[in-house]
Formats: C-alpha cells, sequence, structure tokens
C-alpha cells in the first residue's frame, strides 16, 4: 500500500514543502528505509518512529517500508517529519483512512512515548504547507496560529491524532494561553537626564531610519540610550511582522502572545560573538544570525572596539542591501537583515578620552581605532560624542520627554517621508536626492567646503543629506533642506581622531 502525506522543512529562514510517499510492502523481508536525502536526524526518525507508534498501542506493519522525502533532490533535515512519517505509515498500514489525511499537513518531533514535541522554525515551515491545515505539538501551536489562523490543529501524543483521524474522538482541544502580554514594557526615553545631542540622534535615527554610532566614556550612559531606541520606533507593518516572526521561529526564539511578533525587536549580542553567530550560516545548517533576527528593529553592538574587525566588515554588505546572502558548498541561501545599527564605544583603550582623563599613548589610541574601518564607519550616518551628563542634570528633579511623546513625532515624520519617498530617508536611492531632498544655495554651499576640505566623502556627503532631510521634516517639514538643516547633521557626525589631547572632535 501507499500513501502520501504532506510536510516541510526548514531552510535558511524558509519553509519548503516535503510529501513524505510511505510504502508498505506486501513481500520481502521486514526492513524501513528512508531515501531522499535526509541528514543525520531524518535517518535516526526509523527509530523514533517505530517506538513511538508501538508506545502507543498500535501495529507496526511486519513487511518492508520506504520512506521517500520528495523532491528527492533536495536535502532534508531536522526531526520535524517524524509526525508525517509515522501518518504515512499507519495509513499505508490501512490504520487510518487514507482520505482522512487529506487537506492536512503534519509537523512534528516524536518521543518514543508516543508524544509530540515543538520544532524551531514551525512558522514557515507552517507557511510552505498551506493551503494544507496544520497538525503540530501543542508548544508550536502559537506559532502555527500566528500563520494558519484558526486552521491550526494540536495533539499531545500520537494516539490522539489517531483516534481524531479515525473519528474515534475530536480533535484535543489547543492550549489555553494562560497569560496575555509577556514581553516587558520598552525602557522609557523619560530616564535619560540631559544628553541633548544624543536625544536629538535617537529621535533621527527612530524618524530617519539612520544608523548610529555612540562614542564616549564608561558611564556617560550609552548603553542607557540605545536601549531606548526601541520605544520610538512604530510597530511592524504586517508583510515585516510577518517576515520578522518567520525569521524568529527559524532561528528558536520565543515568539509574543499572538504568535505574530509585531514590536520591533531588539538584540545586543556580546562582543566576543563568531561571525556565523552574527551573520548566520553553519555547516550542516543554515541558520539566522543575529542581524537576521534584528530584522525590522535594532542591532546593538555595544564596546564595538572589542569586536573582531572580521566579524564587523562583515556587516557592510547587509547594511547596504537588506539582507545577507549565505552561500555554501551545498546550499546558498538569502536571509532578510533590514535593522538599525546601533553601536557604543570607548574613545580610548582606558575610556578616559577627556585630557586629562585619559592614560593611552598616541600608539594604543591608533591600534584601538584602527579596528573599526573607514568604510564600517561611513555608514554610520550619525556620530554622536556622549559626555558624562552635568550634576545639576542629574540631582534635578523630573526627566526629559517621554518616550510616547517622541514616538508620536517620530511617527509623523515617517508617514511624511513615506508619503513622499515611498521609503524612509536613509534608504532612499542617491538618484533622488535633488529631487525629494533638494539643497538651498546656503546649504550647498556648506557642503561644498566639507568636501573641498576632504572631510566629507561621496558617500558620507550623501548621508549628510539624507540626515538633513530627517531633520527637516521632524523640525518644520520645508521642502527644501536649509542650511541650518545641514549643520545640525555635521554637527552629528563627528570625526574620530588620534591625538595627544583628544580623541573625539
Amino acid at each position: 500500500m501507499l500513501a502520501a502525506v504532506r510536510a516541510a522543512t526548514l531552510f535558511g529562514v524558509e519553509g519548503r514543502p516535503v510529501t513524505v510517499e510511505v510504502h508498505v510492502a506486501t513481500s520481502g523481508l521486514p526492513a524501513f528505509q528512508i531515501v531522499g536525502l535526509p541528514d543525520e536526524a531524518c535517518r535516526e526518525s526509523r527509530d523514533r518512529v517505530r517506538a513511538a507508534v508501538l508506545s502507543s498501542g498500535l501495529r507496526w506493519p511486519n513487511a518492508r517500508i520506504t520512506v521517500n522525502l520528495a523532491p528527492s533532490s533536495q536535502r532534508k533535515g531536522g526531526s520535524g517529519l517524524d509526525l508525517a512519517i509515522a501518518v504515512g505509515v499507519l495509513a499505508a498500514s490501512q490504520q487510518v483512512p487514507p482520505e482522512s489525511i487529506e487537506g492536512l499537513g503534519f509537523l512534528a518531533e516524536l518521543g518514543l512515548d508516543g508524544s509530540l514535541r515543538s520544532v524551531p522554525g514551525a512558522a514557515p515551515m507552517v507557511a510552505a504547507m498551506q493551503p494544507a491545515r496544520p497538525v503540530v505539538a501543542p508548544a508550536n501551536h502559537r506559532e502555527a496560529q500566528g500563520v494558519a489562523g484558526d486552521g491550526a490543529r494540536v495533539a499531545c501524543t500520537l494516539r490522539e491524532l489517531v483516534d481524531a483521524l479515525n473519528v474515534d474522538e475530536p480533535w484535543p482541544r489547543p492550549p489555553d494561553d494562560v497569560f496575555d502580554d509577556d514581553e516587558p514594557p520598552a525602557p522609557d526615553l523619560a530616564d535619560v537626564r540631559g544628553q541633548p545631542s544624543a536625544r536629538l540622534a535617537l529621535e533621527l535615527s527612530a524618524a530617519g531610519g539612520h544608523h548610529l554610532l555612540l562614542v564616549g566614556s564608561p558611564g556617560s550612559g550609552k548603553t542607557m540610550l540605545a536601549q531606548r531606541l526601541p520605544g520610538l520606533l512604530p510597530p511592524l507593518e504586517p508583510a515585516e511582522a510577518l517576515e520578522t516572526t518567520m525569521v524568529h521561529s527559524a532561528a528558536g526564539v520565543r515568539l509574543p502572545p499572538g504568535g505574530l511578533v509585531r514590536r520591533a525587536p531588539f538584540r545586543a549580542p556580546h562582543h566576543s560573538s563568531s561571525m556565523v553567530s552574527l551573520v548566520g550560516g553553519g555547516s550542516s545548517t543554515l541558520r539566522p544570525g543575529e542581524i537576521s533576527i534584528a530584522h525590522g528593529g535594532v542591532l546593538f553592538l555595544d564596546e564595538l572596539g572589542e569586536f573582531s574587525p572580521v566579524v564587523l566588515d562583515g556587516l557592510r554588505q547587509p547594511l547596504e542591501e537588506g539582507v545577507i546572502r549565505l552561500a555554501r558548498a551545498r546550499a546558498s541561501a538569502t536571509m532578510p537583515a533590514r535593522f538599525l545599527l546601533v553601536a557604543a564605544t570607548n574613545p580610548c583603550p582606558c575610556g578616559g578620552g577627556a585630557p586629562g582623563r585619559c592614560e593611552c599613548d598616541d600608539g594604543a589610541r591608533l591600534r584601538y581605532l584602527r579596528r573599526l574601518s573607514g568604510p564600517l564607519l561611513d555608514r554610520f550616518d550619525l556620530r554622536v560624542a556622549v559626555v558624562r551628563p552635568d550634576v545639576d542634570d542629574l540631582l534635578a528633579g523630573g526627566g526629559g520627554e517621554p518616550s510616547a511623546v517622541v514616538a508620536s513625532r517620530v511617527a509623523a515624520a515617517r508617514r511624511f517621508a513615506l508619503d513622499r519617498n515611498g521609503v524612509l530617508n536613509a534608504h532612499m536611492p542617491g538618484s533622488r536626492l535633488d529631487a525629494m531632498a533638494p539643497l538651498h544655495p546656503e546649504a550647498r554651499a556648506l557642503l561644498r567646503d566639507e568636501l573641498e576640505a576632504d572631510r566629507l566623502t561621496g558617500r558620507g556627503y550623501h548621508r549628510i543629506r539624507r540626515v538633513a532631510r530627517t531633520i527637516a521634516d521632524l523640525q518644520d517639514m520645508s521642502e527644501l533642506v536649509l542650511a541650518h538643516h545641514v549643520a545640525t547633521a555635521l554637527q552629528l557626525r563627528v570625526r574620530l581622531r588620534v591625538s595627544s589631547r583628544e580623541i573625539v572632535a
């Protein structure tokens, strides 16, 4: 007898449909073979499936069983095909009606006791199985529901699933979430005292999508500022929310209630992170890295100077294109990676920075700054010097503007830019700057002086114009980019210097 069951496997952040074909021969010696380029986890499913079937009180066919994972030209990985293989064996051996599995897709790992266990990447795999209704483990119901809606079905054990397919028992009820929201509220910008330039840079970064570098001595509030940036960002658009959800599911990141990521994510990897952990990849399976998990939100790199220079240079292409293309000998994948990069660094190894407090010589400072390549620094639209707040600011009662007030201005500026450009200002093509960000003659003369003095590169010139456009959108929404808009943008792009007296100008 022959049975075909719908399933899916994970490749990068994409789900790929798989048809599990099971043939139970009426002659020949008993055997169980899986073909169709399975990986080690798939091959081990032979023992898991057999033990789960027997533990559930079902009959294991004493015959030659051949399982084909179609299409056979694509490599299959993971343990999520266990349930589909088990259902295929039961359907081919007439223990469940073959017509009962039509229109259904099966996705779960099987325990030796017949229990259904969750698998990472359920959301993209459920999407790949559509229009089939997914049957998943209870722990994956939230992800499946976020993609398939109320059509997602669950079962706790293989025995429950067989009873439901045989119409001996009703389908098990989905698990009830005992909480409404397990995400902590975003930190409020009102907690920040002083720091007018850094607060303005945060607002501009959120409004225009500009990458931000915070340079300052320890204790000046760089990390505190960066952690408050997600609270200024609007909720994710539906398409971006679904894309981010797929990435989080593939990476095994716990999803919020409802199964859909709607709040801009915030990721802060440690400075010892490897290239693979940051950009994604791997030898056997291509998994998303931190830059893909931060898609739609903020990637914060604290202690930027402590990251490996090779790892940092790996960010340059994703920052420009918004995707990461991974190529390996046997496969290649493209993963989304459009994020706001916020980085923080000390001005020198000792962190003193200011005259009289720095203990580093010029050689030590030069070696420290050389870890940050010029092309990488040039991709930061905003480079702000963060100084320690004054005593009066720290002791003053109350705080600055709360995040809700700033977020309302950010949302208005974003809508204005999207209506005009179709994209955020940071993503505006250079060919459209003259049309979308025309310069006042005084502003053009100011930029000419910077270019002639060799203080701006061609890329920096375009980035200054984009930041000035965002400043205009936030302040007065004027059509022309005026000289004071450009001057403010230049003030928010400090230069890193190596000097015996100062480092940040």
